[in-house]
């Protein structure tokens, strides 16, 4: 029989998080995670939740994926973009045939999705609190942020209604939007910006109150929105994050009343640091940025929009991974020169 239990493929932070604010409200949950030490943390002590919003273990029911058995009808994904391929094709034996799955992903993690398990068994959703995995069984819950969910054609349906009621447990002001490619493209913007913060060993915070580095911020911003309006989206905000101050014709100042107001957004964070910094500095290991970023400039030059920025970006990026360049200021100013040059043009 097909279960009714919400299972959660990635218990990492985003996951984790919440998975153990759901469980904690009383609904059946299943955490699903590759990291065995992780998952036998969770089975024998619970899902420590820490940090300035709330402290708190939640008992949790966890497997591996070969532990896990079962057809479900609801899947909440959320693991890292480079994985989602994997990770959609490894679940899709456990997805029920009336079923659907959710990303809870930085990213268009749904197009992978759609084509793993199709498109009508597909959700969307943009989540931008601040949580990072800190050992097994411990999960550093920095900031709230926004949470959305909708469906990926637009439409309102009964079983979106029903999932935008069960992350309210967790997020009481989740959104429920018949738009959800506008924020996750919005979203996209300001990970691009992010990707930039960690080019340097300095705060989120430090680097978008930085005036010498507005121009990377303020490109980067302006080529992911042409991208998007090339692909007829119209990209939504949050957080502090005004997409139309990055539209072509926007005045400078809205773009830089928007990265303060990011700035001011991050301030009050206990997760000082993005999680693409802490991949790279504390846990030594490859980003999402090919999966995330790369992507933008793919989709942009199948619309004749340039995107060097974008790309300088990406570069960088990898010259940290191989050890070709240090985290630190002087990497990031490699981005001032193609950040100041002209908006973006059509090829």
């Amino acid at each position: 029989m097909d279960r009714d239990t919400l299972l959660i493929w990635g218990a990492g932070a985003i996951g984790g998080t919440i998975g153990a604010y759901l469980a904690r409200a009383g609904e059946d949950v299943l955490l699903v995670d590759r990291v065995e030490e992780h998952v036998r943390a969770m089975q024998a002590d619970g899902l420590a939740i820490e940090g300035p919003v709330e402290t708190f273990t939640q008992p949790v029911a966890a497997a591996t994926p070969a532990e896990l058995q079962g057809r479900f009808r609801r899947i909440i994904l959320a693991v890292k973009a480079q994985d989602t391929a994997t990770a959609a094709a490894a679940l899709r034996p456990f997805l029920a045939e009336d079923g659907f799955v959710v990303s809870a992903q930085n990213g268009l993690n749904e197009l992978a999705i759609a084509e793993a398990v199709g498109a009508a068994r597909t959700m969307g959703s943009f989540v931008n609190f601040s949580a990072d995995w800190l050992a097994p069984g411990r999960i550093l819950f920095g900031s709230r942020g926004a949470v959305v969910v909708g469906e990926i054609d637009g439409s309102i349906t009964e079983r979106a209604r029903a999932m935008h009621a069960l992350l309210r447990h967790f997020e009481p002001d989740a959104v429920l939007t018949d738009n959800i490619w506008g924020y996750l493209w919005g979203k996209l913007a300001y990970g691009a910006m992010l990707f930039a913060t960690a080019l340097d060993d300095a705060s989120i915070t430090e680097n978008f109150a930085s005036a010498r580095h507005f121009p990377v911020w303020h490109r980067l911003g302006q080529e992911v929105m042409a991208v998007a309006q090339a692909r007829g989206v119209q990209p939504l905000g949050f957080n502090g994050f005004d997409p139309a101050a990055f539209m072509p014709g926007a005045p400078e100042e809205a773009a830089r009343d928007s990265i303060a107001q990011l700035a001011e957004f991050n301030r009050y964070s206990a997760k000082t640091h993005s999680g693409i910094w802490r991949d790279l500095a504390v846990r030594k290991r490859r980003t999402e940025v090919d999966a995330q970023i790369a992507i933008i400039a793919t989709l942009g030059a199948e619309k004749g929009v340039e995107t060097p920025a974008i790309r300088r970006l990406v570069a960088l990026i990898h010259d940290i991974e191989e050890g070709r360049r240090p985290q630190a200021w002087e990497t990031l100013d490699e981005m001032l020169d193609t950040c100041r040059s002209a908006s973006p043009t059509t090829a």
